[in-house]
């Protein structure tokens, strides 16, 4: 379902579970992982990647389906999830390496820095198009990782944007051949993992102070 390993200074998180859906055994399995390199000594930063065509296309419908009842406490544990990212102890990088959708493209945005797929990496919001809206906390995450331009044109339309189009929005910071997507992003963590992890934990949470407050809260509102 994932794999995680430790490549010199640089954690490599790998999602490996189709189209790496938020389930429940999902969301356990990554949350255990970032405790790992939470916990870790010395210079750290931490690399996820997804697997074939897909990084993340986010919630998992078909558990949700099968268990409404508990709609807003996996909404919580998936807005706790992103909150995890902000408030982690070393820098992260996105390798996304195709489909960025809906929970997966939040995903992505949790993330300080992501390089994207050139020819078939997508980000996308599609809630427009599901008739969903999206939490305070994805909201909030939203709005403060991309420019309100961006932000709002990305909710509103659900548009797909390719590699070329997300680095001119200021979504994602580069773009590579599938091969070198994660050695890209590998390059990248480990020139950012020597910085003070504790100090990049802190940067982070005061800057996103309110988003994570968001994230934190009542997962609908």
């Amino acid at each position: 379902m994932i794999d995680l390993q430790r490549d010199g200074d640089v954690f490599v998180l790998r999602l490996d579970a189709g189209e790496n859906r938020f389930g429940p055994d999902f969301l356990g399995a990554v949350e255990g992982a970032l405790d790992t390199v939470a916990k870790a000594d010395g210079p750290r930063a931490l690399v996820t990647v997804g697997t074939g065509k897909f990084f993340s296309n986010g919630l998992d419908l078909e558990w949700l389906g099968a268990n409404g009842d508990r709609f807003e406490e996996y909404l919580g544990r998936v807005n706790g999830l992103y909150a995890r990212l902000l408030e982690l102890p070393a820098p992260t990088v996105a390798a996304v390496n195709g489909h960025a959708f809906a929970g997966g493209g939040m995903l992505a945005l949790a993330h300080d820095f992501a390089v994207m797929r050139a020819d078939r990496g997508y980000f996308c919001l599609p809630e427009v198009d599901l008739g969903m809206s999206f939490t305070p906390g994805m909201n909030a995450l939203i709005t403060a990782r991309l420019s309100a331009a961006t932000a709002h044109e990305a909710m509103i339309t659900g548009r797909r944007y390719t590699a070329e189009q997300a680095i001119a929005a200021g979504i994602v910071r580069s773009a590579a051949a599938e091969a070198e997507v994660l050695p890209a992003a590998v390059e990248l963590a480990a020139s950012l993992a020597g910085k003070d992890g504790k100090t990049v934990g802190k940067i982070r949470r005061d800057m996103y102070r309110a988003t994570l407050a968001a994230l934190h809260g009542p997962a609908l509102g």
